[in-house]
């Protein structure tokens, strides 16, 4: 009796025991089991753009043509306790000749640079949190932009170039206030356009860089933005700068059809960190336009003016907004993605046309300097997209920069250029 007594006791205790196993495991594989799903129920996303391009410089005695392709592959997790992961590989490679210059693959004096590299890299690999109520937080390299494209003045990925720039840093965008975005990243590395290849100055920047934007929409005339961008690159000295600026842009309705469309942003730019020269240099935009909507073939017509000053006083004193995606202000023949000595003051008219299932823009620009004032010259734009289906578009563009004959201009600004591209792209 006793042995039997002894028997179930040892069952007894036995189960209890598996029991225990049982219950302290079965958190455990749960927790196994959602960390495996937020890894394998993400989603992938690619993208493939080809382009040629073609670049004529009255100064060199050869054309640029460049056929490029540029490929991405990107894998986005879901969330395990609000963290997830992010991935993109980026290849860019050229096609059928490579008579071009770059900066990683001199070609000598002879050809247009033509800044594509060839070279496969991580274009985006970063950790994300969202297990703040109204915050967002990624650490790693990212596509950082505080505008929507193409107003992407001061803080941009360069996205026309086929190698995009991101930036290694750590993020927070909160939204807890009503209307309110606050911004902030701290950047260590900026991963430039030219590629790892690319020497000198040409080369990523080793910044110890700070980020603030805050933007307000409860406003209803218009959208007011300010920032501090305080850059510190250890081995670009003279792009170390703090710049502060206001921005203000909206839309007015003056029909059931039209609408007042309008820009006012000011900033200011002084040298910082280790920058070897003195800068104090302002900026200042301007615009105001309208957009109508049609019934017919054409859908909608925007008609825009604009006033756009980068200060100079020669050298090394002047407005620069070296992380800006640039080719989007100052005309697309690339003259002014670095502001010369003297500053620039553009003065242009934009007009952008929807109809027939394509979009259209052009644009005419007059361009002087601040300091002296005198002409660097003028430039004609024009653009004709039309996305096919969902997920392809195609496109033209062209870009005729004459430059002013007069001794004062010289350089790069004192150089006829004209640049063609016709591509197709892909997004899936």
């Amino acid at each position: 009796m006793k042995n039997k007594r002894k028997s179930q006791s040892s069952s007894i205790f036995m189960g209890v025991i598996a029991s225990t196993m049982l219950m302290s495991t079965a958190p455990l594989a749960q927790a196994e089991e959602s960390l495996l799903k937020a890894l394998s129920s993400g989603k992938a996303s690619y993208s493939a753009r080809l382009r040629y391009e073609n670049v004529d410089q009255d100064n060199l005695s050869e054309e640029a043509n460049a056929y490029t392709a540029r490929l991405t592959a990107a894998y986005k997790t879901g969330t395990y306790y609000g963290f997830g992961l992010f991935g993109e590989v980026e290849s860019v490679h050229s096609l059928f000749s490579n008579n071009y210059a770059h900066k990683s693959q001199a070609k000598g004096a002879t050809y247009p640079v033509i800044a594509d590299p060839n070279e496969t890299e991580l274009n985006q690999g970063y950790l994300f949190y969202t297990g703040l109520e109204d915050t967002s937080v990624k650490l790693g390299r990212q596509a950082l932009t505080y505008r929507g494209a193409p107003f992407h003045r001061h803080i941009g990925t360069v996205a026309w170039r086929q190698n995009w720039q991101t930036l290694d840093a750590l993020s927070i965008s909160n939204q807890s206030l009503a209307d309110t975005s606050i911004n902030y990243a701290y950047v260590w590395n900026v991963n430039r356009i030219f590629g790892e290849d690319a020497a000198g100055a040409w080369d990523d920047f080793d910044s110890a860089s700070h980020l603030f934007n805050v933007q307000y929409s409860g406003f209803k005339p218009a959208k007011i933005e300010a920032y501090a961008y305080l850059y510190d690159f250890k081995n670009a000295d003279a792009f170390s700068t703090n710049t502060y600026g206001l921005r203000l842009s909206g839309g007015t309705p003056v029909s059931d059809s039209t609408k007042l469309i309008y820009t006012a942003e000011y900033a200011t730019q002084s040298d910082a960190a280790d920058n070897p020269n003195s800068i104090d240099a302002d900026y200042i935009l301007a615009e105001i336009g309208a957009k109508t909507s049609f019934d017919g073939p054409l859908k909608m017509l925007l008609l825009k003016a604009s006033y756009e000053l980068q200060e100079g006083s020669g050298g090394a004193d002047r407005f620069v907004t070296i992380l800006g995606t640039n080719h989007a202000y100052q005309g697309w023949a690339d003259k002014f993605l670095v502001t010369p000595g003297d500053g620039v003051e553009d003065i242009y008219l934009t007009a952008v046309a929807k109809a027939y299932g394509m979009k259209f823009v052009a644009a005419y620009h007059d361009f002087s300097s601040d300091n002296n004032s005198y002409d660097y010259g003028t430039e004609f734009d024009i653009l004709a997209t039309k996305k096919i289906a969902k997920n392809y578009t195609v496109g033209l563009k062209y870009a005729d920069y004459n430059a002013d004959n007069n001794a004062l201009n010289t350089g790069a600004t004192a150089v006829d250029t004209t640049k063609l591209w016709a591509f197709v792209s892909a997004k899936f």
